[in-house]
């Protein structure tokens, strides 16, 4: 098949969210033998743009990157702007049997679903848990709702939603149920079968082989709810004191109250912030993790989690996440997002060894659901089922 990823970023080292989805599924289809291009913005992050040329290959796929005039941003909504996308659109969206559109509120889906419902070439839309209006600017995202997100909804020929909590944002917003597709993300577990030694970061960073460490891993952006994974760390340090908590991400807009927050604890000689970490870094960060956190107020989904699940670790995750519905009580907990109730569950599972034990040697099969070759199988009958 010939098929067109649109996504308003692409590129391989990014650490998770849907960029990373999207990568890892056009690299997988690409193996198969499908013919695969990418429609994306000349955007990296919020700070710089892709210098290279406007057409590269990147483990096979074509990738065709536009130039970003502006954007209109905000910390849950970033529209990048890309005018010349509209002729290349136009011309060669013909070419596609089926076009895969990421993310939901983007310029590039605007332009793509004008032109595949003008030429009939079917779409299928994947949210990435983007639909609902939450958290800030919710007057400009139903604006764009109104002008343009409800017929781009109305009109695909199926929508992919992670989990049943997205399954169920999907119907509130109009889409018949029988477009709805529930198939969670994927992970390369390939990318997994060669972790690093233990202790690699702790040596790195110069923390105790028996101390035990509490990882999040992700943005810093008040969404997340990393404010809530301090005030619980500050209530298990009372109790238990060979512990650190390790924050690894890219600040987004949230880090200085989350400084503000630790200084406030008094608590900064037992939480470490690392800025982002890619590849091998970030592996030996999982590695020496004891359990990782995810305390967001909102996540459909969570890359992050089936990382720390790859690597066999213990996790912990409010009931706010979508994935919570795959991973509770069998690799980690699920608790309420709030910090009295994460501290108490941290400080059980911090303090129970044959516990976490029992998450690790569980982590294994757990995974092997969220192998990529199994979520595009399931991937490759839509898009097969929308061609016939």
């Amino acid at each position: 098949m010939k098929i067109l990823q649109v996504c308003p970023k692409f590129h391989q080292s990014v650490a998770s969210g849907s960029t990373k989805v999207a990568y890892c599924i056009s690299k997988e289809l690409t193996r198969r033998g499908h013919s695969v291009n990418v429609y994306t913005s000349d955007v990296k992050d919020k700070y710089t743009k892709i210098k290279d040329s406007e057409v590269e290959k990147i483990d096979g796929v074509r990738v065709h990157r536009f130039k970003s005039i502006g954007a209109v941003a905000t910390r849950e909504m970033k529209i990048f702007v890309t005018p010349m996308i509209t002729s290349r659109v136009k011309n060669e969206i013909q070419n596609f049997d089926v076009i895969h559109l990421h993310e939901y509120r983007t310029f590039q889906n605007i332009v793509v679903y004008h032109y595949a419902k003008k030429y009939g070439v079917p779409y299928v839309l994947q949210a990435h848990g983007s639909l609902p209006r939450i958290m800030e600017k919710q007057r400009l995202k139903w604006l764009f709702d109104v002008l343009f997100g409800y017929r781009l909804l109305r009109d695909a020929s199926k929508v992919i939603a992670l989990s049943r909590m997205e399954a169920e944002q999907y119907r509130v917003m109009g889409v018949p149920e029988e477009k709805i597709e529930v198939i969670p993300n994927g992970i390369d577990l390939s990318e997994y079968g060669d972790l690093p030694p233990k202790c690699s970061f702790k040596k790195k960073f110069s923390i105790d082989d028996e101390e035990k460490i509490v990882l999040y891993l992700g943005r810093i952006h008040k969404i997340k709810g990393i404010d809530i994974l301090v005030k619980a760390f500050a209530k298990v340090i009372e109790k238990l004191k060979n512990v650190k908590l390790v924050v690894v991400g890219p600040d987004d807009g949230y880090l200085d109250e989350i400084k503000s927050l630790i200084e406030y604890k008094k608590i900064k000689d037992k939480v470490l912030i690392t800025g982002p970490l890619y590849g091998r870094d970030k592996l030996e960060a999982y590695v020496d993790a004891d359990v990782y956190v995810l305390p967001s107020r909102y996540e459909i989904w969570g890359m992050t989690v089936l990382e720390a699940v790859a690597c066999g670790i213990p996790i912990i995750l409010t009931e706010n996440c979508g994935v919570a519905e795959y991973f509770r009580d069998k690799v980690g907990l699920v608790v309420k997002p709030d910090s009295k109730h994460l501290s108490e569950t941290l400080l059980e599972m911090l303090l129970d060894q044959n516990r976490r034990n029992t998450f690790r040697e569980n982590c294994d099969t757990v995974i092997e659901r969220f192998d990529i070759a199994k979520t595009v199988s399931k991937l490759e009958e839509v898009y097969e089922e929308l061609v016939k």
